[in-house]
């Protein structure tokens, strides 16, 4: 496991390299085409635009994703303060037809110790990777940050050093080794950035509520503004035959944030259980990646 100082040693490199891109938010367009431009300059980020940002919003049809059981709805902290109500954990809707058998037995069983008094897992609060796409809702205590140059896009969470990297304009690679974030290739079509990611491993979860995936999940995302470049909007569209009856969609919108610049924090250091969770160990590696 890093020290402290290790890890700020390792954002501040990528912050550096980032800084020598050829321009920051900045990409050749190709004839016709209006890129967009997620990152103007290096106080601009994006914070999901609603207290519950860490659960997706539902397609405008066709198959969505797992939500809240409606018999044992979701209270975040946040909204709990706002409105009185007594904040609650996640419990999800395995009603919804897009589960497999063996999913949704597993997903039963977590939910069946939430309701028995048990606290569900959340990767953030163990510092593990979040995936994809729940990178797109991890609970948020700070910004994600978008680097972008002609070769390559960084997605950048500070609070625990998560970076995403999407290779623009070439294939995948032709034997991927599994992964949190798997092999990310990306495009620009008109003014959507499209991210196609293959070559995950199946340790994380879709969402949160905990819905399993396996190693054929397949997802695309197509990020664009909206609202006059105040609104970055994800399209989500997620398939996993190993693990879903159908392909199914989601959405996601993150506000723009301009009190930058990026300012990482340690995730593992001083984290301890402070309620007896049970729940995964923090990660620790027994010998340094590089």
């Amino acid at each position: 496991m890093m020290s402290r100082t290790e890890r700020m040693g390792v954002i501040a490199g990528l912050l550096v390299s980032a800084a020598a891109l050829p321009c920051f938010g900045q990409s050749a367009p190709a004839a016709n085409q209006t890129i967009p431009i997620f990152a103007p300059d290096d106080r601009t980020s994006w914070f999901p635009d609603r207290p519950t940002g860490d659960d997706y919003l539902p397609p405008p049809s066709g198959p969505g994703p797992v939500m809240s059981d409606p018999a044992h709805p979701y209270t975040p902290n946040d909204e709990g303060r706002n409105t009185g109500v007594q904040p609650t954990y996640r419990i999800g809707d395995l009603s919804n037809p897009i589960l497999q058998p063996w999913a949704r037995a597993q997903m039963k069983k977590t939910n069946d110790e939430v309701l028995a008094g048990g606290v569900p897992f959340v990767a953030r609060e163990r510092c593990w990777p979040a995936g994809v796409p729940t990178f797109d809702i991890m609970r948020r205590v700070a910004p994600v940050w978008v680097v972008q140059s002609p070769k390559e896009v960084l997605l950048v969470w500070p609070s625990d050093q998560q970076v995403r990297r999407v290779y623009m304009n070439v294939p995948h690679a032709k034997n991927p080794r599994p992964s949190w974030y798997g092999d990310s290739v990306g495009h620009y079509e008109g003014d959507e950035l499209v991210i196609d990611t293959i070559g995950f491993n199946d340790k994380s979860f879709v969402d949160n509520y905990r819905t399993p995936h396996t190693t054929q999940l397949h997802v695309v995302e197509r990020l664009k503004l909206v609202d006059g470049g105040k609104t970055l909007q994800i399209g989500i569209e997620v398939e996993d035959p190993g693990a879903f009856t159908t392909k199914w969609r989601a959405v996601q919108r993150f506000k723009r944030w301009t009190e930058g610049p990026m300012a990482p924090s340690a995730c593992a250091e001083n984290n301890f259980d402070y309620f007896t969770y049970k729940v995964e160990p923090i990660p620790q590696a027994e010998q340094p990646d590089f």
